[in-house]
């Protein structure tokens, strides 16, 4: 019984919002009673008409056979091809057009279409391509990858632990775990001389591929592969109104998602156990829907601007449960879900004098669980306890209200300051309340000539209602374990930036943060976390000719966490770093033959590590992952003509990652079948030659 709502649907009622306009600026308050527009000619302007721009076309060759290098590459396919366009048509009447495509016909690649008038209609055509590739050595002696009932070799001998089944390593075949989305839209917007316009966009998202999963037959699993076969549809509508210092539209956005496969069979691979199972069946994401309404305003007077958004919406999900393997009798034969979506957002924001504004705004969002509850015979993973479950209706309401000010305290010095209040009410859940209370202030100058720099500080405070683990929001035997986005918290954070420009041909750009969270109440679970960071760059122009530019990135985040191996006091204490280090380099000369020629060297080098040290009486590693990456281009550019240039790009990447989760034989864990070693360790190098021709 899966009851998610898919990512791209959440997305969508997350992406209502608007900014504020600064008061006294705009267009509207300019005084024009006494211009004389007619009198006007502009003898510079000179509107293009015609065609202009340029188009491209490439080819490469990959020669790697780990497909993750795809990742960084563009394209899985060894040999792969790519066109580059931006043109752009003028007619004398005003009717133009635009294209737009980048590396289209590679695994990410896009296209944009516009044809129309200026300031009277538009016509979008759009398309994008997206794809990640994880692995193309997992091994598995399942059939049919990619479809929704996974077999084994007719010939297949089944065993009480992995180790023992004489067939696994010579039915291991190589599967590939990878997605690939489709996206693919047609847009209309019309505009009118007065105060009304209006828009209509349609969406289509097809994502395909597998991605890694697992089946149970009580204590004993294996990994499979997750077929993904889905359709995503998205329309967006709405109606504009305008005035001289007003604005306000009313807009829709539906979603409908489906899944081709509602659930996913599977032979078991073990001897079988209770009720001699041999078969097995997994719910995959359900079919659902999203419907949402919104109205927005914005009101600008002569030094205050107001601005605000009533949005309502729905929710739904009625996919038809799976049954197979499910011996007791339904409640209902879909679980029939229902959730409303209730939001309103107001801002405003006020100019007191020519050197101090204030601003201010609320936010309320509540997320209103109305599915039904029903009484469901509950199936444990490690027995058949046939007792009573209910399906839990979680409820979320959010509130939101920030105050600031900032302050110019004189030419090139600069002040702001805030609070942040934020009030999350849940049910069914440890905590129902907690409030999370948030000061800052930053202070900036550039007062010296060549500098630019500010500093800010901020200091947070969370609490709430009493925590109280119960039988429906937890299955946490220990009550003093406290999940860490609900518990008590102090933070504290400094961060600050530099800019210089000693010459001019030289910049330097410096930034660094820390910040403490101190879990205050915290007995068993995350009890401290730092996070420390900064970062530099540096451009700098050594000849007319020749430009260098480098950067470095650190960040380090420790953490503390605090458990129990006995369901009471902590007796253990567990110390993770997590370091990630990203520096780069790049250079290019484009002074030969004539300045016909260009020549560039990108560097770029990722070290992500992660230790893990527990303690109970003594000190041992608890494993270690890292990833590290190198990664080169080289390159050329010759211009043959003066509308034709040819490049070449000769690209490398180093890749090296160990996680002891990927790091096993498929037999290695007695009750497992696993994918086995799906670590990267490879050297992977690309050429591609390209074109560009200039109309």
């Amino acid at each position: 019984m899966n009851t998610k709502l898919n990512i791209i649907t959440l997305a969508i009622l997350s992406s209502c919002s608007f900014g504020l306009l600064a008061q006294g600026y705009g267009l509207a308050d300019a005084k024009t009673d006494n211009v004389k527009f007619d009198a006007w000619q502009c003898k510079g302007c000179v509107v293009e008409k015609g065609t202009s721009g340029f188009v491209g076309a490439g080819i490469a060759y990959n020669g790697e056979d780990d497909i993750q290098s795809a990742n960084a590459f563009n394209s899985s396919n060894q040999v792969a091809g790519k066109i580059d366009a931006d043109i752009h048509y003028q007619s004398e009447t005003g009717y133009q057009a635009n294209v737009a495509a980048h590396h289209l016909g590679m695994d990410n690649g896009r296209l944009d279409i516009d044809v129309g008038k200026q300031g009277t209609y538009n016509i979008n055509v759009n398309y994008r391509s997206f794809a990640h590739y994880q692995s193309n050595n997992a091994l598995s002696p399942y059939q049919n990858m990619g479809g929704d009932y996974l077999t084994l070799p007719d010939n297949w001998i089944t065993a009480g632990s992995s180790p023992d089944m004489p067939m696994l390593y010579s039915s291991l075949t190589p599967t590939e775990l990878s997605l690939t989305r489709d996206r693919a839209g047609l847009g209309f917007e019309y505009q009118t001389a007065s105060l009304f316009s209006t828009y209509v966009n349609f969406q289509r998202e097809e994502k395909t591929g597998t991605k890694t999963t697992s089946g149970s037959f009580y204590n004993q699993s294996m990994m499979l592969a997750e077929p993904v076969d889905y359709t995503t549809d998205i329309l967006n509508a709405g109606v504009k109104l305008r005035g001289d210092n007003w604005f306000t539209s009313i807009n829709y956005t539906g979603s409908v998602f489906k899944n081709d496969n509602n659930q996913l069979g599977f032979d078991s691979a073990f001897n079988p156990t209770f009720g001699a199972q041999t078969t097995g069946y997994i719910a995959l994401d359900p079919d659902n829907e999203a419907h949402t309404v919104s109205l927005l305003g914005q009101y600008n007077m002569a030094k205050t601007n107001l601005s605000g958004r009533i949005l309502i919406g729905q929710m739904t999900q009625d996919q038809t449960l799976t049954t197979i393997g499910y011996g007791y009798p339904l409640p209902a034969n879909s679980i029939d879900a229902k959730v409303d979506i209730t939001g309103a957002t107001l801002k405003a924001l006020t100019r007191l004098n020519r050197d101090w504004r204030i601003s201010g705004s609320y936010d309320y969002n509540d997320r209103d669980n109305q599915t039904q509850i029903e009484q469901w015979t509950q199936i444990s993973i490690n027995n058949v306890t046939g007792e009573a479950a209910y399906n839990t209706p979680y409820d979320l309401t959010t509130q939101r209200a920030k105050l600031s000010s900032d302050y110019r305290i004189t030419q090139g010095i600069k002040l702001d300051a805030g609070y942040d209040f934020e009030r999350e009410e849940r049910n069914y859940q440890d905590r129902e309340t907690t409030d999370e209370s948030t000061l800052w202030a930053r202070l900036r100058i550039n007062y010296f000539e060549m500098w630019d720099m500010w500093l800010k500080g901020s200091a947070s405070q969370r609490d709430g209602s009493k925590y109280q683990a119960s039988k429906i929001s937890s299955t946490e035997q220990n009550a003093l374990l406290r999940r860490y986005y609900l518990a008590d918290r102090d933070r504290s954070q400094i961060e600050a930036r530099f800019s210089h420009t000693p010459i001019t041909d030289l910049s330097i750009d410096f930034g660094a943060r820390y910040a403490l969270d101190d879990y205050t109440e915290t007995q068993i679970g995350l009890t401290q976390s730092t996070d420390t960071s900064f970062d530099v760059n540096i451009n700098y122009m050594l000849t007319s000719d020749m430009s260098l530019n480098a950067f470095y990135n650190h960040q380090i985040i420790e953490s503390e966490q605090s458990g129990s191996s006995n369901f009471s006091v902590a007796n253990w204490q567990a110390d993770i770093e997590d370091t990630i280090d990203y520096v780069g380099a790049g250079i290019n000369y484009n002074s030969l033959l004539d300045s016909r020629l260009k020549l560039g060297l990108d560097y770029r080098y990722s070290n992500s590590d992660s230790t893990t040290q527990v303690r109970q009486g003594i000190t041992g590693e608890y494993g270690d992952y890292f990833a590290k990456v190198h990664n080169v281009n080289l390159y050329g550019q010759y211009q043959a003509t003066d509308n034709m240039s040819l490049r070449i790009d000769y690209k490398i990447e180093k890749y090296l990652d160990n996680d002891d989760a990927n790091d096993i034989n498929p037999d290695t864990i007695w009750n497992l079948v696993s994918f086995g070693n799906i670590n990267h360790d490879y050297t992977a190098h690309m050429i591609m030659l390209s074109m560009n021709y200039r109309l």
